[in-house]
């Protein structure tokens, strides 16, 4: 089987849907920090489900287990991994119920240099641990208080975090080649991430990728956990709830803008899979 490269994906290239179901013009912070807990708020689909983010995000887990699903590969979390989720990769996260960690969020346009690539390390050397929880606390502490200009210091507390994860890539680097199985299913993951908004099915995902649906659903399954149609399908479902809970569109354009033939195909497949219809989930939604 010849070789296959992940398809880049650009994060500036948003989706209509992205920033119209958004319904507000209030630019994003530089720099963010916040709870694992506070960064999936308003259900535990938000993070479970395969996405990406418009920001860079630097997730460090100080309790518990998780486990995470990054451009179409799944591994296990715990206590001091750092994980870099670039702007626009693809992963679902699901953290065990004692998981306690921090996210820095940085936006994608921001000078400050975050990793291209996304990476899990393993912290082991206790003095690593306990900088980059000081960085942490010290901007926790920017947050909490409400301090004076406190966005530059948010913004000079996270230049300093990327030069220590920087030192740290350096100290894991891991120069071997991945898999052509591993290959695959991230080249997958991205085509997803481009494409899900699109009328399109795993087997022409597969076609581009010049292997066999069934090829690609086993190897899915081996190294995502879950099958090729299960990646795709789990990307429309949550770009649908986000637009549905948290945004002010049509439900027929919605549907239209997720690649759906029809509005009643639509809200079959969220029947199906949430066990409620479009309008009941904003409803409910509304009301929390």
């Amino acid at each position: 089987m010849a070789e296959h490269q992940p398809i880049p994906t650009d994060a500036a290239e948003l989706h209509p849907l992205d920033t119209a179901t958004l319904g507000t013009d209030i630019p994003t912070p530089k720099v963010r920090l916040s709870t694992l807990a506070q960064w999936g708020a308003g259900g535990g689909w938000r993070l479970s489900l395969p996405h990406s983010s418009k920001t860079h995000n630097l997730l460090w887990i100080t309790k518990g287990q998780a486990r995470i699903t990054l451009e179409g590969v799944q591994r296990g979390l715990g206590a001091h991994n750092a994980v870099v989720i670039p702007a626009g990769s693809g992963f679902a996260l699901e953290p065990g119920a004692q998981c306690f960690g921090w996210v820095v969020s940085v936006a994608a346009q921001s000078p400050i240099l975050m990793p291209d690539n996304a990476q899990i390390l393993r912290i082991l050397e206790v003095q690593n641990q306990t900088e980059l929880t000081a960085l942490i606390d010290r901007m926790q502490r920017e947050t909490h208080h409400n301090l004076p200009f406190a966005d530059e210091a948010l913004a000079a507390h996270a230049q300093l975090m990327t030069v220590w994860l920087r030192r740290a890539m350096i100290d894991h680097d891991n120069t071997a080649r991945p898999k052509a199985s591993q290959r695959l299913v991230t080249a997958y993951a991205a085509l997803i991430e481009r494409d899900y908004h699109l009328p399109r099915v795993m087997a022409d995902y597969a076609a581009d990728l010049g292997v066999t649906p069934t090829h690609l659903t086993r190897t899915c399954r081996q190294s995502a956990g879950m099958t090729a149609a299960d990646m795709l399908v789990r990307r429309k479902l949550h770009a649908a709830r986000v637009a549905l809970e948290d945004g002010n569109l049509p439900i027929t354009q919605i549907a239209a803008s997720l690649g759906f033939g029809s509005a009643a195909y639509f809200s079959r497949f969220i029947q199906h899979h949430t066990t409620h219809s479009p309008s009941s989930l904003r409803k409910a939604a509304r009301a929390a």
